[in-house]
């Protein structure tokens, strides 16, 4: 069976500048998830959202935007908005677990209302021809609540589900709940995608064998923490390529270049990688001396000497 590796949508990390160059670099991902489009009551695209879904932008790679929203005006709007570009499919996020979007009782915070899902679907389905996909988690408070939401699903042609198998309340902490996720490959006749803590090609072997019914995976937190980990599962290995470290620092002065062009001040693209490095700092040999170099490294002169160096070290203990 073939497998299909999806891109998780980070907001603030996986924006068209990012994947991008990923796809360029790396490759592996058959489709990125744009991150969530939100509108808190106003009918007005933000420009950034504007730009990272904007065609030219997205010209050699699959992309599906998504919503987060708990109206149905809001919904049919992005719709609206999405069609006129080109686009065929809205994903709509259940999924996130941050306190200030589940208290406003959308994201993850949204699954214990089956009935706001239905009149929501109901509105999506009969007054405009978008195919509609859905990223989930199990629930907010505990993994049943998505049980509940399954027989309303079920009466939508969805296109998927991709559910992270954990709940909202645990963010991101603890393990994820793989007997749980086993009850929702029972209880829908949804096409399903797994998501939550694939971070090794191991660790997707794993979840193959457990779910052998499941063929598309997708990768978040995982896939920034190591770019290359989507090719190596496509290709079986755990080699890294023998100029693994010239790529990333290709990727990395890609992306580097293009947001501090966007961004103003040296502050904001401190930010912005540091952001990042939390996460790539995982792949390197000493995590917390990587991510603590960076941290340290006030100035962009700093910064670009701090990396040639966290790279040059990689290089002389991989030779």
């Amino acid at each position: 069976m073939a497998i299909t590796l999806l891109s998780s949508p980070l907001q603030g990390f996986t924006d068209f500048r990012f994947r991008n160059a990923f796809h360029h670099y790396f490759g592996g991902i058959n489709t990125f998830y744009a991150p969530y489009i939100r509108l808190d009551g106003k009918m007005l695209i933000k420009s950034s959202y504007q730009r990272d879904l904007n065609p030219e932008n997205n010209t050699t790679l699959e992309v599906i935007p998504q919503v987060m929203t708990n109206n149905a005006d809001e919904f049919l709007f992005v719709v609206k908005y999405i069609q006129e570009l080109g686009y065929n499919e809205l994903n709509w996020n259940l999924g996130c677990p941050y306190p200030m979007v589940t208290k406003q009782g959308m994201g993850s915070g949204l699954i214990c209302n089956p009935e706001k899902i239905n009149h929501i679907l109901e509105r999506a389905h009969n007054e405009t021809d978008v195919v509609v996909s859905m990223k989930m988690r199990m629930g907010y408070e505990n993994p049943e609540e998505i049980l509940d939401v399954f027989p309303i699903l079920d009466n939508y042609p969805l296109k998927n589900i991709a559910i992270h198998a954990r709940i909202g309340k645990q963010l991101y902490k603890g393990g994820v709940n793989l007997e749980a996720f086993q009850k929702c490959v029972d209880s829908t006749k949804h096409k399903l995608y797994y998501n939550g803590d694939i971070t090794t090609v191991a660790k997707f072997q794993e979840m193959r064998d457990r779910f052998p019914s499941i063929d598309h995976f997708m990768i978040g937190r995982g896939l920034i923490a190591d770019p290359f980990l989507p090719s190596m599962i496509k290709n079986n290995t755990t080699e890294y390529p023998a100029n693994r470290w010239q790529i990333f620092s290709e990727f990395h002065d890609t992306i580097y270049q293009q947001y501090d062009a966007a961004l103003s001040g040296p502050t904001p693209i401190k930010m912005k990688m540091l952001g990042f490095w939390e996460y790539f700092s995982q792949s390197f040999s000493n995590p917390q001396k990587t991510y603590k170099k960076i941290k340290k490294a006030g100035s962009p002169r700093n910064y670009t000497q701090a990396v040639a160096e966290i790279l040059n070290n990689e290089k002389t203990i991989n030779n």
